[in-house]
Formats: structure tokens, C-alpha cells, sequence
């Protein structure tokens, strides 16, 4: 019905009461009507004036389930496509945004660390880790029985040192065959299962290896000595003088263990060389073939898997070809009485020339295998090149070309001496002489070193273990040292336990101490391989694990902590004070003002001033972590901060202004993985 406002004028109605009003009545119902028009009345007018724009808009009104003939009526009006235009632009300026901000999100966000960077590294020497089948032997299937232990360290990568089939001379390091399991450890089936079972886990593995030289079992060597074919100058041979029933050697090379590194043979009438036993005659790397074999080599492990390779004794694989004699250390020796390796500098027979494009080739094949996302293979190198300090960068590589990921840090483990002044210094050379935007790390223990609590004290092991998880980098625990073991006593070792092996190497190497039965729960055979150390029953994982004030418990907790805190995995570190008793340094990361401040004790007792030494220090600071259990989450005034013989503290404040904008502190502060916090995005950029 339409209102209609009355007006003015008069409204003239028929005189009748009313007309029938058939517009609800359908066309043809109304035209069959019969009518008779003449025989009615026809009815005046009604006068009504009507506003047609009302009309009109009552009409169009729209209306649901309206056609779409209706509908395209209302779309073409102002108001309906003025609103639709500006929706569609607004969708499109947001969608544009939107991707702007992404771009720039990706563009600003630091690399995210890789696997090798962003967790400790845990070394498993085979034999000594867990037996599986009573033989008194470590074995590939032991060390898959403990991978939870590696996941309770809250580490992911595993570091599994040799473990190819080989006589055994120098624990196994001179390889029979590149391609084989020695059967001691198992087969190649229980390796490719624990491979399957670490990356179920989520972990990762590396395992060594060592292409300077092989065993004298090695069917290429075998070949060589017979001349067979290529295989004739696989090794370095030379012709020997005879004088007198003795052999002269080419020149005065000395073996690493001593006496000379040339070694007559019987069947090729020549002499080969040897860098290490005589067991162990060396490859010749300046013949491509051989190098061919050891990219093959890498092929076929990564291949298997394996998630990153530690290249050992890469340092030698090149001898000069002059063959000239070495100089002495000391120039008025005799040098007939040269015999141990240490009188000679070894001008000729380490680190020359072509040697690092044979890693960068290396690194080359490892790169074929790092093309799937996630799957980046690591490479490291074992060289240890003592006191010279820029020949161990140099396996970084350069900024365009590279090499290892990192060369293996030696220098907490070649101290001469502990102190605060001894571990700045083996901490700031590393740190000042590695290449810009490269990746330290740190290692206290090895296979071939005296374990931490028995070469300098076990009353060191827990702050050693701080100083290990809480400098920047990648920190390498020895299996053992996150519970404090020791070396079993020398002279509880004797040939019988190891044939061809020498004794001195040993101690470092004894079993896991994994419970307080008997053997330690390493074998539940009769013997191991090896003695247990005598203080298995107090020093186990097994009792460890339930102790809050256990050296297992601070490994844990440290791990935890450096881990889940951004300054400890990717922030700054700053050197801030040393002396002969004390090394303390802060992490600390741009945009967030919470700051770790480690106090590390490897003297006697000491008392120091904290906040004189760093202007704005706040007065005081929260334990987060202490070696003494109990003084966790206690507060401590800064100008008073004690520390007892071995004792370690992890300090945490809060402060505006941190130590690595400090004029003061220039130079004494390091970044390798440079990030910026902002705490409005809840995320990490670079530019800051």
C-alpha cells in the first residue's frame, strides 16, 4: 500500500459504495469474466495526487533472492560502485603491503644458525661408548641403544670417531677399507640403521675421516708394492741407499711417533713414507687419481646419510717434492741423533703449497650434497697446528671461497698452565685471529687428550664446562665429560687389553660409566676392552641423573640455558676482566637489555669489583646458574662478587646500556653471527 498525503483539493467519489478491485486477480481468470459493460454503471474518477519519486523509490528498494536483472540496476548506481571500488583498491594496497613487509621481513632477518651452529657437539669414541653383544667392545648398535642420552643433553649432533674397518694400529686410524664397517663395531647394516634412528630423533651425525694415509693391509697399498698398474704411485715410494746391511734413508724426516718416516720394503725393493707408524705408509696427493678415490670416498658416505665429515691430519697430506732434509730446532744436534719429531721444524712435510686447494675441492663435492633444503653438510678440520695460529685459519677459507666450516679448536686442550690469564688467552687468540663473520668453536677434551678433570683437576670440571657452553660458537664435549670421568690409571693397562696399540694413548679412551653395577653398565660380558675407571660407582649417568648438584645436572642445566637464551646462541661476547684467578665475560644481544655476565674461577679464591670495572653496572645481579647449586637465584652485589677455587657464576641484569657500545670495550668485544632483537616485532633483524 502507498500513503498517499491528502491534499486540498475535494476527492470526487462514485456515487455507489464501491468498485470490485481485481489487480490481485490473475490475467486470465479476469478476462474470462463475463461482463457486460453497457449494462453498468461506469464510476467517476477518484482524484489522488501521488509524489512519483516515492514511488520510484519503493520500487527499487533492493530485496533478497532479487534477479539479476534487478540486481545489475542497483550495481550501476553511485553509491554501491563507489563503495565497490574502494574495497577492491583497499584489497589491493593491503595485498601489496603485505607483500612489502614480507620482502622486507626476509630481507632484514639475520641467516638463521645451521644445525652444526645452533647445538653442542658430543665426540663418541665407538669402542669405549656402550657394547651391545658381550664382547667387552663398544659397537655402532651400543651407541644406538644410548641415543636418548644424547637427546637428555638436549644436544643434536653426534661426532663418531673412526670406525672403518682396520687392524687396529693407532686405534683404528690407518684404514684397511674405506668402504666397510670394522666388524668389531658391527656391519653396514647396523650402521645404515643408526642412521635411520639419530635422524629420527632429530639429531645429526658426523664421523671422521682421515685421508692422509691408510693401512698397510689396504689393497692399494698391496697393489703398490707389486706395481700393479695405476696403483704404482698411490704411495710416496723412494729408492733407499744399503750401506753395510742397513738402510739410508732419502732424507732426515722424523715420524710423528719418532724415528724415522721411511720404511724399507722388502717386495718393491723401495722405501715408503709415513708421517705416523709404519703400519700407516701415506697416500701421494699429488697424484689425481688418488684424489679421485677420496672424493669418491666422501660420495659414498654422504650418500649412506652422514651429515658432515671431519677431515683429520689434513695438514699433512703434501710432502715437497725436493726431499730436502728438515731444519733442527736445535742447529748444533747431530743430526744423526735426531729421532724425535719435535727437533725438527717440518718446512717440508706439513701445510704446503697446494694443500688448501686439495680441501677446497673437498668442500666442492660436499657442496653436491648440501643442494637439498636442510640437508647442509658439515665439514670440519683436524689439523691442530699448535702455536701457529694463522695456518689454523686458513682452513676457513677466504670470503668467496671456502673451505671447513670450522678448523677444530686445540687450544684450551694445549694449555700449559690453568689460570684466568691462560684461558683469556686461548679464548682472545682464537677470537681475534678468526676471519670475519666465521664461526668459533671449543673443545676441552679429545681421544687424544688427557680428560679435563685429570689434567687440570676435577675440581675444574664444572667451570670448565660453563667457560665450554657459554662462549660463543660450538662447544665439543667429549663423551664422559659432562659427568666428570676421569683417566683410568696407566698402569692398569697393559698389552693384553689392545694388541698393536700404545699404551700411553689409552687412559682417556676407557669405558662409559653409565651405572654403579659391574663394568659400569658398559658390557654386561666379563671384561671390556679396556678397564673401568675405579670411581664408576660414584661417578655414573645413572646416579647423576638423580642428583639437583651433579656435574651431569649443571651440563643439563647449561645446555638449557644456552639453548633457549638468544644472548648465549648468537650475541655478542665482551671481555671484561682477568687475572690468575678469574676470567669474566658478558653475552649480551642489540635491542634486548637482559645480559649475561660470566665469573669463572681457574685459581684460588678471589674477591672483585664488578662494577667498577664496567660503568652503569646495575649494583646488582641474580645468579642464574652457579657450580654451587645451592647459590642459584640468590642476589649479589656487583661490587662484591666472590668466587672459591673452581667455582663459576652466570650473573643476569637487566641494562640500557650494554658492555659492547662501551667506549671502553672497543676491541674487546666479538660478534659472529650478528643479530638485533626488537621486542615491539617479537623478532631478530640485522641492521641495527
Amino acid at each position: 500500500a502507498v500513503e498517499v498525503e491528502a491534499r486540498s483539493l475535494p476527492m470526487e467519489l462514485s456515487e455507489k459504495a464501491g468498485v470490485e478491485n481485481n489487480g490481485f486477480v490473475q490475467h486470465e481468470a479476469f478476462e474470462g469474466k463475463d461482463t457486460d459493460s453497457s449494462s453498468q454503471e461506469v464510476p467517476k474518477t477518484c482524484s489522488v495526487d501521488v509524489d512519483p519519486v516515492a514511488v520510484e523509490e519503493t520500487v527499487l528498494k533492493p530485496y533478497a533472492g532479487m534477479p539479476k536483472e534487478v540486481l545489475l540496476q542497483f550495481s550501476s548506481q553511485a553509491r554501491y560502485r563507489v563503495t565497490r571500488e574502494i574495497l577492491f583498491w583497499l584489497i589491493i594496497a593491503g595485498s601489496i603491503a603485505l607483500v612489502c613487509a614480507t620482502i622486507a621481513i626476509i630481507a632484514l632477518s639475520p641467516k638463521c644458525l645451521d644445525w652444526w651452529q645452533a647445538s653442542p657437539i658430543y665426540q663418541i669414541y665407538p669402542r669405549s661408548f656402550k657394547d651391545s653383544n658381550m664382547d667387552g667392545n663398544g659397537d655402532l648398535k651400543g651407541i644406538q641403544e644410548k641415543l636418548d642420552h644424547i637427546t637428555y643433553l638436549n644436544i643434536k649432533t653426534i661426532w663418531i670417531t673412526s670406525f672403518f674397518k682396520s687392524p687396529l694400529k693407532d686405534l683404528g686410524y690407518g684404514a684397511e677399507d674405506f668402504y666397510d664397517i670394522d666388524p668389531i663395531f658391527g656391519s653396514m647394516t647396523d650402521f645404515e640403521n643408526l642412521i635411520a634412528a639419530i635422524h629420527d630423533k632429530g639429531l645429526k651425525v658426523i664421523m671422521d675421516l682421515i685421508p692422509n694415509h691408510t693401512s698397510d693391509k689396504h689393497q692399494w697399498f698391496q697393489l703398490s708394492r707389486n706395481r700393479t698398474g695405476k696403483y704404482t704411485d698411490y704411495y710416496i715410494w723412494q729408492d733407499c741407499m744399503q750401506a753395510a746391511g742397513s738402510v739410508i734413508p732419502p732424507n732426515n724426516w722424523v715420524s710423528v711417533f719418532g724415528n724415522s718416516s721411511w720404511q724399507f720394503d722388502d717386495l718393491r725393493r723401495q722405501c715408503y713414507f709415513h708421517q705416523f707408524g709404519k703400519e700407516q705408509p701415506d697416500l701421494n696427493f699429488r697424484n689425481p687419481a688418488v684424489q679421485q678415490e677420496i672424493h669418491d670416498i666422501i660420495k659414498f658416505w654422504l650418500g649412506k646419510g652422514v651429515d658432515g665429515l671431519s677431515f683429520s691430519t689434513v695438514k699433512f697430506l703434501l710432502e715437497a717434492t725436493h726431499l730436502r732434509d728438515e731444519p733442527p730446532v736445535n742447529k748444533s744436534q747431530n743430526g744423526e741423533s735426531i729421532t724425535a719429531y719435535s727437533q725438527l721444524y717440518h718446512d717440508y712435510t706439513t701445510t704446503q703449497v697446494g694443500l688448501h686447494d686439495i680441501i677446497r675441492s673437498f668442500r666442492h663435492t660436499m657442496n653436491e650434497f648440501s643442494r637439498e633444503p636442510g640437508r647442509y653438510r658439515f665439514m670440519g678440520s683436524d689439523d691442530n697446528e699448535n702455536d701457529d695460529i694463522e695456518a689454523t685459519m686458513m682452513y676457513y677459507g677466504t670470503t668467496f671461497i671456502q673451505e671447513a666450516d670450522f678448523p677444530f679448536n686445540f687450544n684450551l686442550i694445549n694449555m700449559k698452565d690453568l689460570s684466568g690469564n691462560s684461558i683469556f688467552e686461548a679464548v682472545d687468540t682464537w677470537m681475534k685471529n678468526m676471519p670475519a663473520g666465521k664461526w668459533p668453536n671449543w673443545a676441552a677434551g679429545s681421544p687424544n687428550a688427557a680428560r679435563i678433570s685429570t689434567r687440570i683437576g676435577k675440581e675444574y670440571i664444572n667451570v670448565m664446562n660453563m667457560l665450554l657452553l657459554t662462549l660463543p660458537g660450538t662447544p665439543i664435549t667429549y663423551y664422559g665429560e659432562e659427568i666428570g670421568m676421569e683417566n683410568i690409571v696407566s698402569e692398569n693397562v697393559s698389552e693384553e687389553h689392545v694388541t698393536n696399540t700404545p699404551v700411553a694413548t689409552l687412559p682417556e679412551k676407557s669405558p662409559m660409566q653409565w651405572e654403579g653395577k659391574v663394568n659400569a653398565g658398559f658390557t654386561e660380558g666379563n671384561s671390556s676392552w679396556l678397564p673401568v675407571n675405579s670411581d664408576y660407582q660414584s661417578v655414573n649417568v645413572e646416579i647423576q641423573s638423580t642428583q639437583s648438584n651433579s656435574t651431569l645436572g649443571l651440563y643439563r642445566a647449561l645446555t638449557l640455558l644456552r639453548n633457549n637464551e638468544l644472548p648465549m646462541n648468537r650475541g655478542w661476547m665482551c671481555h671484561v676482566w682477568n687475572d690468575s684467578n678469574v676470567f669474566v665475560y658478558v653475552r649480551e644481544l642489540d635491542g634486548l637489555d637482559r645480559v649475561f655476565m660470566m665469573v669463572l674461577n681457574f685459581g684460588q679464591g678471589s674477591t672483585i669489583d664488578l662494577k667498577a670495572i664496567v660503568p652503569n653496572l646495575p649494583s646488582e645481579a641474580v645468579i642464574r646458574l652457579s657450580t654451587h647449586f645451592s647459590n642459584a637465584g640468590k642476589v649479589v652485589n656487583t661490587k662484591l662478587i666472590k668466587t672459591e677455587k673452581g667455582e663459576g657464576l652466570v650473573l643476569e641484569y637487566k641494562t640500557a646500556k650494554p658492555v659492547h657500545t662501551m667506549e671502553a670495550f672497543q676491541g674487546k668485544c666479538f660478534v659472529a653471527e650478528k643479530a638485533c632483537y626488537s621486542e615491539v616485532l617479537n623478532l631478530l633483524y640485522m641492521n641495527c
